[in-house]
């Protein structure tokens, strides 16, 4: 077995789920005053002609909310990685209001990015009804189960419209105790993770270029070891045959990688209510499946569980 130089995560703030399971340690519930500030902020830079694209922190000052946001900041960076932010306005505002005041609560946090090729900074994650007949329709579309995956952002933050009737819960893990237990089972498959892997791109590259890409799972960033890890983009990776196979070592390592982050002692799960917002960081995520939508009306408002 390969003997690794790499040395556990040792921090006060990981977590299992069992010290998680009260659920107010890490849900911020906005006041009033709080969400009064959220609407008025909004609407007003709705009547400016303000988009999520063009809001700053200084054209979304939110000074009524500072306390609050400073605190789900520390929680981000120094606590636990996640924060359950309850309360937010949504039936209070327009559905363009809904999308500038998060985005401008998102600036305070950091600099948002696109994570698909629409170029919007905000995604829905709805059930369309559609069946995923291949990589090409995002499961995050669907009513399927989402396994325990990180996205390639240093926060991800999910805002609640409206709830799914049953299922649909969130589940978190903390990714560090995730690679301590790795590091301790099979420290030559935590080397295997650092190799580069070949991610599918979900039949959304530009004409003539190439269908997959090559990153590794994890990542030593300025000290720090970064995760990015999303298990069924890189087994689809491997229908195209210009993308390198899997070695032995690398399957293997995601194998036990989701084994591991599939325990049931090291998770936590989150009930969406509406106006709800999860925030996670440094943590790795999963949706339990949930019934098919039903069929919407024509003026229904878009969104839907998260």
């Amino acid at each position: 077995m390969t003997v690794s130089a790499r040395v556990p995560f040792e921090s006060p703030s990981l977590w299992r789920g069992a010290e998680m399971a009260d659920a107010a340690a890490w849900t911020v519930c906005l006041t009033d005053a709080e969400c009064d500030e959220v609407v008025a902020t909004a609407e007003s830079a709705e009547r400016d002609g303000f988009t999520p694209s063009t809001l700053t922190e200084d054209t979304f000052a939110l000074p009524g909310l500072a306390a609050t946001l400073r605190r789900c900041a520390d929680d981000l960076h120094t606590g636990p990685g996640f924060v359950l932010l309850r309360g937010f306005p949504t039936d209070r505002l327009t559905a363009g209001g809904i999308r500038l005041a998060y985005v401008g609560i998102g600036r305070h946090f950091g600099t948002p990015v696109c994570l698909d090729l629409s170029g919007s900074l905000l995604s829905d994650v709805r059930d369309n009804g559609e069946p995923r007949a291949g990589p090409g329709v995002r499961v995050s579309h669907t009513n399927l189960r989402q396994d325990f995956h990180t996205d390639q952002v240093d926060v991800v933050a999910l805002l609640c419209l409206h709830p799914s009737r049953t299922g649909g819960q969130s589940q978190l893990v903390d990714a560090h105790v995730v690679f301590n237990q790795m590091l301790a089972r099979r420290p030559d498959l935590v080397e295997a993770l650092y190799e580069p892997f070949w991610w599918d791109r979900n039949d959304e590259q530009p004409p003539g270029e190439p269908p997959a890409y090559p990153l590794p799972v994890l990542r030593d960033v300025d000290g720090a070891t970064r995760f990015f890890y999303i298990g069924w983009y890189i087994r689809d990776a491997q229908r195209h045959p210009e993308s390198p196979r899997l070695s032995a070592a690398q399957a293997e390592a995601i194998d036990l990688l989701e084994a591991i982050t599939n325990r049931p002692e090291l998770r936590v799960g989150m009930d969406f209510q509406r106006g709800d917002s999860s925030c996670p960081r440094g943590v790795r995520r999963r949706r339990r499946p949930s019934p098919p939508a039903a069929p919407a009306p024509a003026a229904a408002p878009a969104g839907g569980p998260t």
